[in-house]
């Protein structure tokens, strides 16, 4: 008698605790395969090394993987509790292609509906950015930017061959900057926005298991 193969994990990538929370907070299952949540820590350099150690169990070793989180918004008129589905993601060492991005677009419109979504190329930095660095950094043609998106989907694509996506929530952008997560309302929209976003995810996810004709 054959048996089917076990469905593809998916690992979900976050580099803070309130994002973590915010993703468990949402969280009530739905998903085509295993999934885990894990907290990175801030910066590229941990986002690599904890994507790295993660990929490298072989519970994981097939996982598609998702970076999501905060980000800055780097365009005129997006707001805090935006949405950026990343097309590919941006940092001095390459360009990782992003798969499903209409998919995640649609479907995060049913999860978190008025919200507005913006799709696009997301950069990379190693620090918080602000004034005149957005502006640069918006002249390159991002759209927005985090710390640990582009060092995920780097190193889970040089672990080996597999889906990656980015999906970030405006938390700042150039008309509302804060200082200090949290501690405004742009930080607290932020954060219902993200415990909303896993049905998106798990639709993003099932896509992938489903057969190619």
């Amino acid at each position: 008698m054959s048996t089917q193969p076990a469905p593809a994990p998916l690992l979900i990538a976050c580099a803070l605790g309130i994002e973590q929370l915010a993703l468990r907070a949402g969280d009530r299952g739905g998903a085509g395969g295993p999934v885990t949540v894990q907290r990175t820590g801030m910066g590229p350099a941990a986002a690599e090394r904890s994507v790295t150690r993660m990929l490298a169990d072989p519970a994981l070793r097939d996982a598609a993987v998702l970076a999501t989180g905060f980000c800055a918004g780097l365009a005129p008129g997006m707001h805090p509790g935006d949405l950026v589905v990343a097309e590919e993601t941006r940092d001095p060492r390459g360009t990782t292609a992003c798969v499903g991005t209409d998919l995640l677009v649609k479907e995060l419109g049913r999860a978190v509906p008025g919200r507005t979504v913006h799709t696009g190329p997301l950069t990379g930095t190693d620090h918080v950015v602000r004034g005149h660095e957005r502006s640069d950094l918006r002249a390159t043609g991002a759209i927005a930017v985090d710390m640990e998106s582009a060092a995920t989907l780097l190193s889970a694509v040089r672990a080996g061959e597999r889906p990656v996506a980015a999906v970030r929530v405006v938390v700042d952008a150039p008309e509302h900057e804060l200082v200090r997560i949290g501690t405004v309302r742009g930080g607290i929209s932020a954060f219902r926005v993200l415990r909303s976003v896993l049905p998106a995810f798990f639709e993003w996810h099932r896509s992938l298991l489903l057969p190619r004709r």
